[in-house]
Parts: C-alpha cells; structure tokens; sequence
C-alpha cells in the first residue's frame, strides 16, 4: 500500500448548507438556511444534486430541507466527525498546517514536522487564514453500507455541537454508534457577532418519531444481528483508524482546491464568509487587526505634515 496516503472513508455525495456563487465576477460562497445533498460531479462550477437530494425533500413536499435521517459508519466517535485547526496553502491547495490545540504537522522546507500548536488565536503562523475544519461522514439510506456523504464545516457551533452529540450517544448506547438510528438537523441562533440575524448550524439528535430507550433498543438488536451474520464492528473501525494514520493530512491537493475556495475565501467580510457560522471569526478579527495596525502607521506621516513635533 501506498505510504503517505491516508485511507478514508469511501464518499458517494456530498451534504451542504451553503454553495459557491458567481458575484461581480468573482466565486464567493453564499449561505443558505436548508440542507443541500449533491454528488461529487460539478457541471458548469456547480455541484450537480443527488437524486437522494429530490427523495428526501419529496417526504416534506414544499418545506425546506433542514432534517435527513442518517446512520454512521464507526462505534467510534472521533472517526465519524474529525476536526483540526487546518491551513491550505492556497498555491497548490495542499494542506499546510494541521493541529489539534496541542500539537500539529505542518510542511517544510524539511519535510512534515510535528510542531506545538497554540491554536489559531495564540498563533503567528494563523495569520495566514487558518480555521476550525471538520468533517463528518454518514450514512443516507440502505443502498451502499460502507459508502458515506460527508458534511465538511468551519462553523464552530457545528463541530462543537456534532463533536459533543457523538460523545453522548457513544456513551448512552454502549458503544454501538454504527446502528443507532440518527438525525441530521438544522439550527438556528442569533448571537452579538452575528449582529441578532440568524446564523445556522448542524445538529445531530435521535430520528425523528424515535425515544432513546427505543432508539438504543433498535441499536442493540441489530448490532447483534449484524455479528450473527458475521459484520465485525470493531475490525471495521481498526481499519478505518489505521488508514487515517496513513498520511500526514486527509485531504489531497485537489479536495484542497476546492475547499479553499468554498470554506477558506480571501474575503473576508460578510460577503466572502464560507458558511452561516463564519461572522465574528478569527479572519474577520484579522482583518480588524490589520486595519488598526495600518491606522498606526499612517499616523506619523500626518503629524509630520503638520509641522507637529
């Protein structure tokens, strides 16, 4: 097998709550208030849909599509949802840094070096536009068991919401994450950064029509029956690990690209954001940042043309 490349999990679509627009001929993502299920084709700069996309909103005719129920590969919760702080060199869309709060790997003139990571706010190195980056991958109904749709974000609402749901249902089922039957939905809140309007991000919760006990209960019985037919849970999740830990970064160059421009745009006002979730972010405190220094050096030039000591 291949060294330096990590396996991940298979993707046959996509699940998305903004998309990427042409705007004064520029390509600035847009947010949006309901789910979007795509494949992994674009035609003419724009991912073309799923058909699971036109399924699910036919159960909910002329209702926006904010729920889809959902199942998850692994019992383990860090394989199902991974998030770092991520930085993609925007020249070659290769991801340049990534790290945890603690540590992280990051390419150099020497190689991939392991480094202390501060995290964003206590990092220099971030300047250069780095982020929360998460992705979660499911499962969308019965066709492909071990083929997923991946929700990627850099909302920290959504990753600190999926991240703590996971937790808990890994806790409170036992460990049999991989059979609970779930639910992706869609939140809304207003917060000061984002100025009272409403901001969106993902939630995970039990299927709709579903108690927990009842939900555990269905969970339990076919993880059985999955071990009876001889599905071995734990070596699925074994080789998922091993394959992350294959290569330094999960994404290849040319996911890099397109990730860059749809969740790390150079814009960074309300019209660049990438998501509902990115008012009040790192870049945009940046950006203020960048300005006040700016302000301080203009302000020497003006009291010297004033003849001001």
């Amino acid at each position: 097998m291949l060294k330096g490349l990590a396996l991940t999990p298979p993707i046959v679509g996509r699940i998305s709550i903004g998309k990427v627009i042409e705007k004064a001929g520029k390509r600035l993502p847009e947010k949006d208030d309901e789910f979007t299920v795509t494949s992994q084709v674009q035609h003419k700069g724009t991912w073309v849909l799923h058909p699971l996309n036109e399924a699910l909103r036919a159960q909910a005719p002329n209702a926006k599509l904010r729920a889809i129920p959902v199942r998850l590969l692994f019992d383990s919760a860090d394989l199902n949802l991974r998030a770092n702080y991520t930085l993609f060199d925007r020249a070659t869309g290769r991801p340049h840094c990534v790290g945890d709060g603690e540590s992280c790997k990051r390419a150099t003139a020497n190689g991939i070096e392991t480094l202390p990571c501060p995290t964003p706010d206590g990092c220099a190195y971030a300047e250069k536009g780095c982020k929360p980056f998460g992705r979660l991958n499911v499962r969308i109904g019965d066709e492909d068991e071990l083929g997923s749709f991946v929700f990627r974000t850099t909302g920290f609402n959504s990753i600190r919401t999926l991240a703590t749901r996971l937790k808990y249902f890994e806790a409170v089922s036992g460990g049999h994450l991989a059979t609970i039957p779930l639910e992706l939905r869609l939140r809304g809140k207003s917060t000061t950064q984002s100025h009272r309007a409403p901001i969106y991000y993902v939630d995970l919760t039990i299927r709709t029509g579903l108690t927990m006990s009842e939900a555990i209960s269905k969970a339990v019985q076919e993880a059985q029956e999955r071990k009876a037919a001889g599905f071995d849970q734990s070596l699925l999740d074994e080789a998922a690990r091993s394959g992350f830990a294959q290569g330094a970064f999960e994404e290849s160059a040319e996911e890099g690209a397109q990730l860059v421009e749809e969740f790390f745009p150079l814009k960074v006002d309300g019209e660049g954001d990438s998501l509902p979730e990115e008012q009040g972010s790192l870049s945009a405190r940046l950006k203020a940042k960048a300005l006040v220094a700016d302000a301080k050096e203009k302000v020497p030039a003006v009291m010297a043309g004033s003849g001001a000591p």
